[in-house]
């Protein structure tokens, strides 16, 4: 065993995930159903691309679970990313009565729950981490995501300021209470926040985080110089710590462009026997597409249920590729030999948990306008709306806004044009490629005539309009995304776009997409 264990190490050390995954195989023969040895072999399997090898590990792992916390905490982690939440619902109740599980697992726990958009699941558990401990710091800055998701801010208020009392050095804390509330001249944080950046060896993980929470709170008090400073320092930081490259980016677009045109003729919905109709909601980020799902889902007959991977496991697996991020030029090249039909099974598989009967559904993961042309062709019944938000006010919401390690794009001007400018270009290839499945939903007409837009969604996806549709309050639900605060207060519908103020700073992103013809609105012009 030792030295399987020691080509193992060479294996990892050299990033040779094949070899690495083949060193397990030989030590799992050994000992057949070893839990943590299985997770390493799906680590290592989605290293090496294979989505299907990597899956089945993790299951495997799961029907005899680790009795290590952390082991058992990374199990939780993986089958959240391969979308198996009745599989980790098993895990959890196998762990004992809720009162006996260690708060760490609690915790690992309610953030898998969480991310699966589950958040009264999630605080549950939380709930009895914080009975454990009132004052832990993680479960606290856990809790409070999710009383946010729930819109409970003051119970989220309590719990992040009890973590910044205990435990200020946690930049986290301080970009969570930024984003609650509007900060004003009387109340606000950005002392104790410029104190916290002079803390020594601050990673760029924490720079960033305080950097955004300071240009948020300089934001609120009107201090456009200052909250521009912060805001480049935030973006600086958090982009050093990402790969990206915009050919990345721009050779995905073209191989999406050139797939050949489907010539198999699609089952017509009828066929299917009346499946679940999903309503994809698609865009850029930060483009409205949670405000239109919070819409949408005041119609008794829509199920929203947020941002959703479950297509993207579902391409991956079709494929046998384990990609990062929603899509790669891989599952382009291997789509040919996909089958979509078992694409579109498995996704609606993958979701029949969540759906408790109910056949209309939202999905709003805006970067599926990636997938919009496998979307079309595995789920011929679905719904996809697309919402179209001014070009500059998107793209400074992208670039002010701190998304985990997603959407790596958006933290540097010239990347972010050059990314939307591929997203244009994708879209109107889509419209071309399918015409009639895709509806543009205007946020100008979404925050202008609320009614009106409505009533045209509604049409497009088979609806009798219903008042309650213009009406964000009229669905009170858990909304898991950057915009959880923005969505409650309501339609709201700026005299001047929020970019405005900033405009001399971001003449070299306005140059930019002026150059890629795109046009946006200018108030001074008016």
């Amino acid at each position: 065993m030792a030295s399987l264990q020691q080509r193992l190490h060479a294996a990892v050390q050299a990033k040779n995930w094949m070899a690495a995954a083949a060193v397990l195989r030989e030590m799992l023969a050994l000992q057949p159903g070893n839990a943590e040895l299985l997770i390493q072999l799906s680590y290592m399997e989605s290293g090496a691309g294979n989505y299907r090898a990597a899956r089945q590990a993790i299951i495997d792992a799961a029907a005899r679970p680790p009795r290590q916390a952390e082991a058992m905490g990374d199990l939780m982690a993986r089958l959240r990313t391969f979308n198996e939440a009745q599989v980790l619902d098993g895990l959890i109740h196998r762990l004992g009565p809720i009162d006996r599980i260690p708060i760490p697992l609690l915790i690992q726990a309610g953030a898998q729950w969480s991310y699966l958009n589950e958040q009264a699941r999630a605080l549950r558990l939380l709930d009895e981490a914080k009975r454990g401990d009132p004052d832990y710091p993680p479960t606290l800055l856990a809790r409070t995501q999710v009383l946010t998701y729930l819109g409970r801010v003051d119970d989220a208020q309590s719990d992040i300021d009890r973590v910044i009392r205990r435990a200020p050095q946690i930049a986290q804390a301080h970009w969570l209470r930024a984003r609650l509330r509007k900060q004003t001249h009387d109340a606000n944080h950005v002392s104790q926040i410029r104190q916290e950046l002079q803390r020594p060896n601050r990673s760029p993980g924490d720079l960033s985080l305080l950097a955004f929470a300071l240009h948020k709170e300089l934001d609120d008090l009107g201090d456009v110089a200052g909250a521009w400073t912060a805001l480049s320092d935030a973006c600086r930081a958090k982009r050093a710590t990402l790969p990206y490259g915009s050919d990345d980016s721009r050779r995905l677009v073209d191989a999406l462009v050139q797939l050949p045109a489907d010539k198999s003729a699609a089952p017509a919905p009828d066929a299917l026997g009346s499946p679940p109709m999903p309503i994809f909601i698609v865009g850029m980020h930060r483009s409205g597409t949670s405000l239109l799902e919070q819409l949408l889902s005041g119609h008794e007959d829509v199920l929203a249920t947020g941002e959703l991977y479950d297509f993207t496991c579902a391409m991956r697996y079709g494929a046998n590729h384990h990609c990062r991020g929603v899509i790669d030029q891989e599952i382009v090249a291997r789509a040919g030999q996909v089958d979509f039909e078992e694409v579109g099974r498995r996704y609606l598989d993958g979701v029949a948990w969540r759906l408790n009967g109910q056949r209309l559904f939202s999905d709003k993961l805006p970067s599926n306008f990636l997938n919009i042309g496998f979307i079309c062709r595995a789920l011929p019944q679905a719904k996809i709306l697309h919402l179209v938000r001014d070009p500059m006010e998107t793209c400074f919401s992208n670039l002010r806004e701190l998304f985990s390690d997603a959407n790596a794009y958006s933290y540097d001007m010239a990347e972010l044009a050059d990314y939307f400018l591929q997203y244009r270009r994708l879209m109107a290839h889509w419209h071309e490629r399918f015409p009639g499945r895709i509806l543009d939903v205007r946020y100008d007409a979404l925050t202008g005539d609320t009614d009106a837009a409505m009533r045209e969604v509604a049409a497009f996806c088979g609806l009798d309009y219903r008042e309650s549709m213009s009406d964000p309050d009229a669905n009170w639900r858990a909304i898991a995304t950057a915009s959880a605060m923005q969505v409650r207060g309501g339609v709201v519908r700026r005299r001047e776009p929020k970019w405005w103020p900033y405009r001399e700073q971001l003449a070299p992103l306005a140059e930019a997409l002026l150059a890629g013809g795109v046009s946006f609105e200018q108030p001074s012009a008016a």
